[in-house]
């Protein structure tokens, strides 16, 4: 028991690995036993991971000892510790949790730990799924940024099948949830750049059949922020390619024209800075130029109209004013763009 230490000082790594071990495993079954005996073990839980929390990071008064610290890591990845906390993370009280994400954070700065959770994706896994657990999905949210933070950890992520969850998350009824997991989303996709283009270019269908039904949400937020993340991802040198396919894709801009005519101000801005490249592209394709040219009348009106970001914006007028004369020019006799 880690309190047990008193006589003799703290628990050395090693020590305190078996511990931490042997308290997590004695969670097995006691939540179908008497009640105390879970408490028991949970408290033991939770006084072990202020241990380790204390020993990675110190206690307020004392610096941690970086021997100690290191040891204490090769322990928890030895011991396949990692995958018993995050297995048994919906089990933990509130403490716990807190000094486990607490810990996240420093364990992942060791190389030894980034080996161990690339090595063990099914964790990741884990953490995505546990989105859908109200008591710990913020803990998890706060897990997998951390996590996002290296790019050889967001390159597992990208390629797990729980990735397309994210989808659904962004838009369920709690609040607080769904803007976390919009947080994670968005980190997943503007954080390291060559992974992100990869994964794009290689799955480049089944994402945007996905994000085609965030843009078309009747979420308000959904909408919004999924339209700024698209824009920030297309506008990435590095996706260069996948604007190009992008911006001849039909069934998109008939969604960011629509967009144009959102009650929101702040849409209708974010869509016209997406509508403005499909009609600036020198090389439209015939269904592209139908489509602006069928609605050349309605988007003039709606582009006319168009606020500023602010009240006195010339870059937003001259690029309003240019579009407004490509969008002229296709309802002309020659149709010159």
């Amino acid at each position: 028991m880690s309190f047990f230490f008193r006589g003799r000082g703290k628990p050395s790594p090693q020590e305190l690995s078996r511990l931490i071990a042997e308290s997590l495993l004695a969670l097995d079954g006691k939540a179908t036993v008497e009640v105390k005996l879970l408490e028991k073990a949970l408290e033991e839980v939770e006084k072990n991971t202020l241990l380790m929390r204390q020993m990675l990071s110190g206690d307020g008064e004392l610096e941690a000892n970086p021997e100690h610290a290191s040891q204490l890591i090769i322990e928890i990845c030895k011991e396949d510790i990692l995958s018993l906390f995050i297995h048994k993370l919906p089990m933990l009280s509130w403490e716990a949790r807190k000094d486990l994400v607490h810990c996240w954070a420093i364990l992942l700065r060791d190389n030894g730990c980034l080996d161990y959770i690339e090595n063990h994706p099914a964790l990741l896994d884990f953490l995505i799924i546990c989105y859908n657990n109200k008591d710990i999905a913020l803990h998890c949210g706060n897990m997998l940024r951390e996590c996002i933070k290296y790019p050889s950890i967001t390159r597992c992520i990208l390629e797990l099948p729980s990735l397309g969850l994210f989808f659904k998350y962004v838009e369920l009824p709690n609040f607080d949830i769904a803007s976390d997991a919009l947080a994670t989303f968005k980190d997943l996709f503007t954080k390291h750049e060559a992974e992100v283009s990869q994964f794009l270019t290689n799955h480049y269908l089944l994402f945007f059949e996905h994000y085609e039904k965030l843009l078309s949400s009747t979420n308000y937020v959904t909408r919004r922020q999924s339209l700024k993340l698209l824009l920030d991802i297309l506008l990435e040198p590095s996706n260069a390619q996948v604007l190009k396919r992008f911006i001849l894709e039909t069934e998109f801009l008939k969604i960011i024209m629509t967009l144009l005519k959102d009650l929101s101000k702040n849409i209708q801005l974010s869509a016209f800075d997406i509508f403005k490249v499909f009609v600036a592209n020198p090389n439209k394709s015939p269904e592209i130029i139908s489509i602006l040219t069928r609605n050349h009348e309605a988007l003039l009106l709606v582009l006319r109209n168009l606020p500023a970001s602010k009240a006195e914006d010339d870059e937003f007028e001259e690029e309003r004013d240019l579009i407004i004369q490509k969008i002229e020019a296709l309802g002309s006799p020659d149709g010159t763009t």
